[in-house]
């Protein structure tokens, strides 16, 4: 095989691609899958199961030998969710919930749980930038009476695929490409693409990763979501079917795509350090936790499999339920200790909480057990401190790398007379953990349900939802991202793909990627969940970051007001200027810059407020300025000046209309721009309202 000129973008000469090729025909083409032991593979696509919907078996060695395999790719950092940050902070129970669960820390109004919850980037590195578009983890470990529960989950409700035999698959097309480890903390490249091409059940949770979605302001103002369908169980043993999602109480708020790449190069610490200084100010973030129930016989009400986790539950069809609020209430004593070495794990449930079917879920429950072991250097980190249950831990379990507690006795089995039988079990009706008894009966196979085969409703339901701007804001994200693919067969494929979503969707992509746009069938459902899109949040100013410029000669007396005024409605005020400390105001009155206009930058504030003044470099002043408005005209963001601060209009490209504040009078900032504050974006500065 030759290659022609054409498909050598790179300029690499023939013969080097020919070597390159070569190699990879001798040690991959035309082969067959087998397993480490070299048996033979007859499918890698669903794990071995009891029936097509029971659950996954123990004895499928080929999906133990790859999940395992994947878990020890990486040390020490996580091979996914390896850059992350979290706090801790308490579960306060509003709504008793023992009609569903016998769970002690979900019974009565008014009871309080600590946690600890971290949050993170998916593909990056651990010295990755934060605001790459990923998914975000958001995982949260309850420290309860009867043990730890682990709700191990991301800001996306559903995933990329439906069974955990192609986990690994997935992550080794998202990451690096392996030959030159590039591109980091991206998927804008080919092997991703490619995967997402060939592995269509994706679909859904590709029009979330592309969406606003991607890109979320910060951590506190985002949603957080179990994914999975799991079961409460009540002490009466009567099940439901849950799905469980965190509501931040500041609404979802996303970055602008150019913004997010301008901050990753000013501050790739920026959600970090969002979470870090509001809550050393006592703003604490706040997430209300809601569920979806379903009862056990109306599982197959719907036009979607419950179990299927690359589905949702549209909120207008299974309403959330809200019955606590989380707060993040304390920063962390050392990062290593315990943000990097608490170890979650889906498989971390206390009685009244339980499993289902779900095939990803299964695999789950062993691959975060099997990773830690290698990650935190063997089978004794539930003894590190943040791993610790708040109640006494007993078992015969000894020995191990890292054993902290000091066994004394000599009996380490069950069952012994020795020790009286100690430590004994606990029945059911007492507190011991019993699973739920659902009956499982089935050929044992690999294969999959053909509940599971729709891949493209619930992307067009999520397309349908958004909003105009939204709608091309994912326009935008593909274009971006499938442009940067290299393989035209590739591009190709994935416009083909998203015509099952819809056509001009697939147009326009094909459009900005240069392929061929495809003959689609247009789609025939125009449902929608306003759930869905980010308009319908809750928008207000508390917690905003506004950057307030000015220079020698500001009107001291409309900024000392205007400071104020902001600091009550409980916003975050920076004053910007030439160089850091006192700037002198009319009438000798001064104000003290804590940043400069090199050491700070439009991108990384919510709004401005242009205080005006003068410089004895008159031409760079103004240069800062103009930069400083027109960064924050373009991404969309209200603007307020004092009324010296509007001379400065002119030299920009800024309209007069909404989100554009002139406060001519020298009192307190008015109640409009608190309202445009709390906006946040006035998106009909574009052409997409």
């Amino acid at each position: 095989m030759k290659y022609t000129n054409s498909e050598l973008p790179n300029g690499e000469s023939h013969d080097a691609k020919q070597r390159q090729l070569d190699n990879y025909r001798v040690n991959n083409f035309g082969t067959q899958m087998t397993t480490n032991q070299s048996v033979k593979v007859s499918g890698d696509e669903q794990s071995l199961k009891a029936g097509v919907r029971g659950p996954t078996l123990l004895e499928d060695f080929h999906l133990r030998e790859k999940i395992t395999h994947f878990d020890h790719e990486r040390i020490p950092e996580r091979v996914v969710h390896a850059r992350g940050y979290a706090a801790h902070g308490e579960f306060v129970l509003h709504k008793c919930m023992k009609k569903y669960t016998s769970a002690k820390f979900l019974q009565g109004a008014g009871t309080k749980t600590p946690l600890f919850t971290r949050f993170s980037n998916v593909a990056g590195s651990k010295g990755s930038s934060d605001t790459a578009r990923d998914v975000r983890g958001f995982a949260v470990k309850f420290y309860t009476e009867e043990g730890n529960y682990d709700l191990v989950g991301n800001n996306m409700p559903v995933f990329f695929i439906q069974d955990a035999i192609k986990f690994p698959d997935l992550i080794h097309a998202t990451k690096p490409e392996p030959h030159n480890e590039i591109p980091q903390a991206s998927t804008a490249h080919d092997t991703f693409w490619d995967f997402v091409a060939n592995n269509q059940e994706s679909a859904h949770m590709i029009m979330w990763l592309m969406s606003d979605r991607g890109i979320p302001t910060n951590f506190r103002k985002m949603e957080g979501f179990g994914v999975h369908t799991f079961r409460l169980v009540n002490s009466e043993g009567i099940a439901h079917f849950v799905k469980f999602h965190w509501k931040p109480k500041l609404g979802m708020h996303s970055l602008v795509w150019d913004e997010a790449q301008q901050i990753s190069g000013k501050d790739p610490d920026f959600q970090r350090r969002d979470l870090w200084e509001n809550i050393n100010a006592g703003s604490f973030p706040e997430y209300d936790l809601g569920v979806q129930l379903i009862p056990e016989d109306d599982q197959f009400m719907f036009d979607f499999d419950i179990l299927d986790a690359t589905k949702l539950w549209p909120e207008e069809i299974v309403s959330v339920e809200i019955i606590g609020t989380m707060t993040l209430n304390r920063n962390v004593d050392n990062v290593f200790a315990e943000t990097e070495q608490v170890a979650f794990h889906p498989g971390n449930v206390v009685p009244g909480i339980d499993f289902t079917n779900d095939p990803l879920l299964q695999g789950r429950l062993f691959s975060y057990l099997d990773t830690q072991l290698l990650r935190l250097g063997g089978p004794n980190f539930a003894e590190i401190p943040i791993n610790r249950p708040v109640c006494p831990f007993h078992n015969n379990q000894r020995d191990g790398f890292s054993r902290q507690r000091i066994d004394v006795g000599q009996v380490s089995y069950h069952k012994n007379s020795l020790a009286d039988n100690t430590p004994s079990t606990t029945p059911a009706d007492q507190g011991g953990y019993e699973h739920y008894q659902e009956k499982v009966e089935g050929h044992v196979i690999r294969a999959g349900s053909p509940s599971f085969d729709d891949h493209f409703s619930q992307a067009r339901l999520f397309w349908n939802s958004m909003a105009p701007y939204e709608k091309q804001h994912i326009i935008d994200a593909f274009s971006f991202e499938v442009g940067k693919v290299q393989s035209q067969s590739v591009r190709q494929q994935v416009v083909d793909m998203f015509c099952n979503v819809d056509s001009g969707l697939s147009a326009a992509i094909a459009t900005a990627v240069g392929v061929k746009r495809p003959e689609c069938t247009p789609a025939t459902s125009e449902a929608a969940s306003p759930a869905l899109s980010m308009k319908n949040t809750t928008f207000v100013p508390e917690t905003l970051k506004v950057a307030v410029l000015i220079g020698d000669g500001f009107d001291s007396t409309a900024i000392g007001n205007a400071v104020r005024s902001l600091r009550n409605a409980g916003v975050t005020v920076d004053i910007i200027s030439e160089r850091i400390g006192s700037v002198k105001g009319r009438g000798g009155k001064t104000a003290v810059a804590n940043q400069t206009f090199i050491t700070a930058s439009p991108v990384l504030y919510d709004s401005l407020f242009v205080g005006g003044g003068t410089s004895g470099n008159a031409a760079e002043f103004n240069s800062y300025m103009r930069n400083y408005i027109e960064e924050a005209w373009k991404h969309f963001k209200p603007i307020a000046f004092t009324n010296d601060g509007s001379r400065h209009i002119p030299m920009t490209s800024v309209q007069e209309g909404p989100g554009i504040i002139v406060e001519k009078k020298q009192s307190d900032v008015s109640q409009a721009y608190i309202n445009a504050l709390a906006k946040q974006r006035f998106w009909h500065r574009s052409i997409y309202k």
